[in-house]
């Protein structure tokens, strides 16, 4: 008699956009799979009626947004009950039983059935990032029917954005030391084909596998984001990239600090090696104290108003404007720093803020670089009492500036 207990039931999730015409069909064959099971659909946006019909076939429903795959599983996953997840797609057709039957952390489904689909670029690309990253090799790295145990879960959520989320999540549980398994079943969905938009799907697909293998960071509402600031240091002007470079390090490594005064108090922390290491960096680039004083102070500042998505970016482009500074990694930047889909992170904020102060240092001399310099220290002091968001927030000129472009 085999003495051993049930395996917990796992939450569903199913992330759906536009399956009106197969939602009901999945959501039934889930039921009849794990009878004991929760489902939450994450409507990703519908133009149909996705949310309607799988509200009456009895799943919780949450309506997200046109948002990202990886946004509306994490969405769901906080709504979720805690333990296991079973993760399926909304145009599933077949059986996700044998997912319950694997032993490991990370239970991947594998298609024996082949239908459509592109040339394999994306997927090639895949597995060799997770074999790049993790030493893990994946058959299915861009499958999304998946079971995950409770460790599996802590260790993959909040999910990488877009696309990239099946990816990252293999490489989240490989490097947690947890175990991963590809089981092979019968199971087929919608493909895309070989036309103008099974290519754009397959485009975005592989732009967000090539950030979601980079760093990540939580945003300021808990969005798991790629930082990619740092490509804003990839220039000849060697002090950016070195300023760059110094933001990267607090990006990867920092602590719980928080503000000048609370890495100062610290003592070694990454901020610290920022306050030493950006003023020197300005001091070397421009030969003189007040340069690399403001140099150091408008990296920080530009830092400090990195809370919201594109506040940072919007006030670069002010400054940019006014000094005839560099605009081009700003402009492309913006856009997808607004939408949440990116993070510039220490590394883009102190970046942009440096190419400012040095084009002040070009523009201004003697006794106008020095008012500079204690417009710029007043403020960093002005940031470091209050916070600089709030005063935008209330400001409605500035509030209404600060809002504009994010969905």
């Amino acid at each position: 008699m085999d003495s051993r207990p049930e395996p917990e039931p796992p939450t569903i999730l199913v992330a759906a956009r536009d399956e009106a015409d197969r939602i009901a069909k999945t959501i039934a064959a889930l039921r009849r799979d794990f009878p004991q099971s929760g489902i939450i659909v994450v409507d990703g946006g519908s133009t149909d009626a996705t949310a309607e019909r799988a509200e009456k076939a009895g799943a919780v429903v949450i309506r997200f947004g046109r948002r990202g795959k990886g946004e509306a599983l994490s969405a769901g996953e906080r709504a979720a009950s805690p333990g296991p997840l079973l993760l399926c797609d909304g145009d599933l057709n077949g059986s996700l039983a044998p997912l319950a039957r694997g032993g490991a952390d990370l239970v991947v489904a594998a298609f024996t059935r082949r239908s459509g689909g592109g040339f394999g670029v994306a997927k090639r690309v895949a597995r060799k990032l997770i074999r790049l990253r993790t030493g893990f090799v994946a058959r299915e790295p861009l499958s999304g029917q998946r079971r995950l145990s409770a460790r599996a879960r802590g260790a993959a959520f909040p999910l990488a954005p877009g696309f990239g989320c099946e990816l990252r999540m293999t490489i989240d549980v490989v490097r947690a030391g947890l175990a991963v398994e590809e089981i092979d079943v019968d199971l087929e969905h919608r493909e895309t084909g070989r036309d103008l938009a099974g290519f754009a799907h397959r485009g975005s697909q592989l732009i967000d596998t090539l950030l979601a293998v980079g760093p990540l960071a939580l945003n300021h509402r808990g969005l798991r984001l790629p930082l990619v600031g740092w490509v804003v240091g990839v220039r000849r002007d060697a002090a950016v990239g070195a300023v760059a470079a110094l933001g990267l390090a607090d990006d990867l490594w920092s602590g719980e600090e928080r503000g000048i005064r609370a890495h100062l108090a610290a003592r070694r922390t990454t901020g610290v090696l920022k306050l030493a290491g950006i003023p020197l960096v300005g001091l070397a680039a421009t030969r003189s104290l007040s340069g690399g004083l403001l140099v150091a102070g408008c990296a920080n500042f530009v830092n400090q108003l990195d809370t919201k998505p594109g506040r940072a970016v919007k006030a670069y482009l002010v400054g940019a404007l006014a000094l005839g500074a560099p605009l081009g990694a700003a402009v492309l930047l913006g856009p997808y720093d607004l939408r949440e889909r990116v993070m510039l992170g220490d590394a883009g904020s102190n970046a942009l803020g440096a190419l400012l102060g040095l084009k002040s240092v070009e523009r201004l001399h003697g006794w106008g670089r020095w008012a500079a310099v204690a417009a710029v220290a007043g403020l960093n002091v002005l940031g470091e009492r209050r916070s600089l968001g709030e005063l935008i927030e209330r400001t409605p000129f500035l509030c209404e500036l600060d809002a504009w472009g994010r969905p």
